[in-house]
């Protein structure tokens, strides 16, 4: 397992992480052998917004002897009092299922305490208003909540959530289908979703990602909109490449899923290739790198990814970007303008101009 490191907190998170959406679904049985094997695996981040409340005794029974070294994240929003999931702007029913998750967990403490499903400025408002927010940062004044994170599908919420400082996590749907205008959860043009892994990037903040398959609809020819089907390896392998992300969530049901999805770290890069997606991606998103590197090896050398991604987080005002550039073995200024990457690129983006550019703003 490969990990990444929260800059804000410190902590080091493994790049696969694990939703519970379903988990209650394999059985009592099979969903604490599921969730032990996944830690065994070396998954230390866990996302509980499980779709039943009998899901926090489950992870009570498989990992409370190594609690301390595993992360949950643990939404004040979401209600269980009638067991199944539900959601919830009231502060007494947010405080009740808190208090019944962290018994059922058998755990006194919230690695990262999030702000739940605000999908809608009037929601954020209501969340501050009815006293939620308030109670979330005063149990990590008490040591409860050690950090604070949010969960959202829209990106003009999560704008005002990060303008406003107070997160160091951020749990959003990351997928081609929704970068690029398709399925359910689709919130944001293409420039304002990438917008929100820049900045996230820029500030310090994590990104754990929901739905890295599209609710399984990039899994089946039938069903995606690139008519053919991507791997759950090409899906993961697709968020962990955006600007800000850490770990990506997947549910699983059994401990032969988690299995599969723990060799993802083990498949060689043609195996991760999710080029295809490039011939559908839509107008505003033609000539715009995302940082895949699908256009290597570089006659040169250079990282191209990585020297376009410092570039884009430069613009941005993010300082530490302009030294993670300088830093680089290679970068523009060792193109020697020979075309290999823009015949590779599968976005059509037109790289060795794109190297002058880059050049250029670097030498201001």
């Amino acid at each position: 397992m490969k990990y990444r490191t929260n800059l804000r907190t410190g902590d080091r998170i493994s790049e696969i992480g694990m939703g519970t959406a379903y988990i209650v679904e394999a059985g009592r049985t099979e969903a604490v052998r599921t969730v032990r094997r996944a830690y065994e695996g070396g998954v230390n981040y866990f996302d509980l917004a499980a779709g039943d409340g009998s899901a926090f005794s489950i992870f009570g029974e498989a990992l409370s002897d190594v609690r301390d070294q595993v992360l949950y994240q643990i939404h004040f929003g979401a209600d269980y009092s009638k067991v199944t999931y539900g959601w919830t702007l009231d502060l007494d029913t947010v405080k009740r299922s808190v208090d019944r998750q962290l018994r059922d967990l058998k755990t006194d403490y919230i690695n990262y305490g999030f702000i739940h499903c605000m999908d809608s400025s009037a929601d954020w408002a209501s969340y501050q208003r009815n006293g939620i927010l308030r109670y979330l940062l005063d149990m990590k004044s008490q040591g409860v909540v050690r950090h604070i994170g949010a969960s959202s599908h829209t990106p003009s919420v999560i704008r005002e959530i990060l303008d406003g400082d107070l997160i160091d996590m951020l749990m959003f749907s990351v997928n081609p289908a929704y970068d690029y205008h398709q399925g359910e959860y689709a919130y944001g043009g293409v420039d304002e979703r990438a917008q929100i892994y820049r900045q996230c990037e820029k500030q310090g903040v994590g990104i754990s990602v929901m739905k890295p398959f599209s609710g399984g609809q990039l899994l089946d020819k039938k069903t995606s909109p690139f008519g053919k089907a991507l791997t759950q390896y090409q899906c993961i392998r697709y968020a962990l490449d955006k600007p800000g992300v850490l770990t990506v969530l997947p549910g699983a049901q059994s401990v032969r899923e988690i299995e599969y999805l723990l060799k993802y770290e083990e498949q060689p890069e043609s195996a991760l290739d999710y080029s295809v997606i490039g011939d559908f991606a839509p107008p505003e998103a033609g000539g715009k790198c995302v940082y895949c590197n699908h256009c290597a090896p570089c006659p040169a050398g250079i990282d191209i990814g990585a020297v376009n991604k410092f570039y884009d987080l430069a613009k941005i005002g993010d300082d530490m970007a302009r030294e993670h550039y300088r830093a680089l073995k290679k970068n523009a200024a060792d193109c020697i303008g020979c075309g290999h990457c823009n015949g590779r690129c599968p976005f059509s983006v037109a790289q060795k101009e794109r190297m002058r550019e880059i050049k250029e703003y670097f030498d201001q």
